[in-house]
């Protein structure tokens, strides 16, 4: 019978760091062909979207599906569905905020054991969600992080966002009033706002200091949350899935403009088993829109350590507003 996993039995399971050693594990799997994932399916109707994942780890020997949804003035909800490829036993339902926010900061995270940086390591974050947390916590797991700075437009949010992440980290983090001054003179950049509009909020003219960009927040065709320089002036573009192509509107402009050709790409799969090398210097810009094996990494983990622990919660858990 199928185990219900919810927010509050999986808080606090996987460190991050064994977050990034799972999905690294998963990279692994998928660049020798052991993998198979789905583009996001999306539906929209009046009020609300639909998005839906799907992802199968034949070397790991499970199968996972995410659907998240969001109605307008209540936020998303997130349901992963974990499943047994043998014999295609359904296995567990969990909460998928969690999930979904380790897995996101933890790519970035990825890309960061990869991507070596000089000198004092600064990090820029523009966003101050659940998203944000996790990407300056990952890339604190990986550099040894002197200093952060955060922007979003609330300063109430941007303001809490850094007295809570340097208690957490143990390291200055300071709340700053525009994008330009979270990006400019950082080390590491970091994007994860829920802005929504064409019209982006980096610009790769604060990034000459910058050594790597991840780029987390934008999943859409129809937005861009960094602008084309950003990707122009990279000297390698990497992305934790090929549909990022075509799901990630700042994607989209770049392969547009001319100023993403084919030879300056790679598979976050192919940087971890060595099949695309990182240039010693220069940018190297991130951009993640998320895939259901990454999900699949941490879904099957938790199950693992906790599918036969008893007096879990009850589904309505999973329901939940986040």
């Amino acid at each position: 019978m199928a185990v219900v996993l919810g927010c509050q039995t999986l808080q606090g399971v996987l460190a991050m760091r064994e977050v990034i050693t799972l999905l690294e594990q998963a990279l692994i799997h998928e660049a020798a062909g052991n993998t198979t994932v789905s583009p996001n399916f999306i539906t929209d109707f009046e009020g609300g979207s639909m998005r839906m994942l799907v992802a199968a780890d034949h070397e790991a020997g499970y199968l996972a599906t995410k659907a998240y949804h969001s109605v307008r003035g209540t936020g998303a909800r997130y349901v992963v569905t974990l499943y047994r490829l043998q014999d295609g036993e359904l296995l567990a339902l969990l909460d998928g905020q969690g999930i979904t926010d380790l897995r996101t900061g933890g790519a970035s995270g990825v890309i960061a054991r990869k991507v070596r940086v000089s000198g004092p390591v600064t990090v820029g974050v523009i966003g101050s969600g659940h998203q944000a947390r996790t990407q300056l916590e990952s890339l604190a797991a990986v550099y040894d992080v002197q200093s952060a700075a955060v922007f979003s437009p609330t300063a109430a949010n941007r303001e809490a966002y850094a007295r809570e992440m340097s208690q957490k980290l143990g390291i200055p983090v300071t709340a700053v009033d525009s994008a330009e001054a979270a990006a400019r003179d950082r080390a590491v950049v970091a994007t994860a706002s829920n802005s929504r509009s064409s019209e982006p909020i980096l610009r790769g003219a604060w990034l000459d200091r910058c050594r790597l960009l991840c780029a987390v927040g934008n999943t859409r065709p129809q937005f861009a949350e960094a602008d084309v320089d950003c990707f122009r002036n990279a000297g390698l573009v990497v992305v934790d899935s090929w549909h990022a192509l075509e799901e990630a509107g700042e994607l989209r402009q770049a392969v547009k403009s001319g100023a993403l050709p084919e030879a300056k790409r790679a598979s976050l799969a192919q940087i971890v088993t060595g099949v695309a090398t990182v240039p010693r210097e220069g940018l190297i810009a991130f951009k993640s829109v998320g895939s259901a094996l990454q999900d699949l990494a941490l879904a099957s983990r938790y199950y693992e350590l906790l599918g036969s622990r008893p007096g879990l919660p009850a589904c309505a858990d999973l329901a939940s507003p986040r």
